[in-house]
């Protein structure tokens, strides 16, 4: 009996990161083709900065996801091994269960910033907090900007603004080059003049 509850909920916990992933990609998909039409489909050659920030967060993604599959694999293989307690295979399952929940939940935030004018992002989510990514300008995002990423998490994830850290991807940065991080604001900061 513990055995098939336990193979239910593996299976419930792998749905929903496979959901994740495929949302994820299918919107990813849906913007480069709308922005293809949107820009007219012209064959003039992309900046190189425009193509290192899309670089770096298609690398972000795929690492995100790489490390998450790892992690859930070691997961699935210490919650069926014959000889696990009880105590290993709820933790296990636990952790599977947070990690399916914090991809849904980086998939909404992705999608939220991108619906409010943000041109890329990458969110990652951990039991250490969250952390955002998005595409700067060079003079930095102004206080507004992190007010507005910090409150799309805040409302989704219902962490705190302490917890929550906003990476700026400058143009023109070197793709080996750490990204500044810049605190998140709170929820109620207002940009300076």
């Amino acid at each position: 009996m513990k055995n098939a509850k336990r193979n239910i909920v593996i299976a419930a916990v792998l749905v929903f990161v496979c959901a994740a992933v495929y949302l994820n990609w299918s919107y990813n998909n849906d913007r480069d083709d709308t922005a293809g039409v949107m820009a007219g489909e012209t064959d003039e050659p992309v900046s190189a900065a425009a193509e290192e920030a899309d670089d770096y967060f298609a690398q972000a993604r795929l690492t995100r996801q790489t490390s998450r599959d790892e992690a859930l694999s070691l997961l699935e293989t210490a919650a069926a091994s014959e000889g696990a307690s009880q105590e290993t295979i709820d933790g296990a399952m636990d952790a599977i269960a947070a990690m399916a929940t914090w991809s849904m939940q980086e998939t909404q935030i992705e999608n939220l910033l991108l619906a409010k004018d943000f041109a890329d992002c990458v969110v990652y989510i951990s039991s250490d907090g969250v952390t955002a990514a998005v595409p700067a300008p060079l003079e930095g995002l102004s206080e507004a900007s992190v007010a507005q990423i910090t409150e799309t998490i805040i409302a989704e994830t219902g962490c705190s603004a302490e917890d929550i850290r906003v990476i700026e991807v400058k143009p023109g940065s070197e793709p080996a080059a750490k990204p500044q991080a810049t605190p998140a604001a709170s929820p109620s900061a207002s940009p300076a003049a």
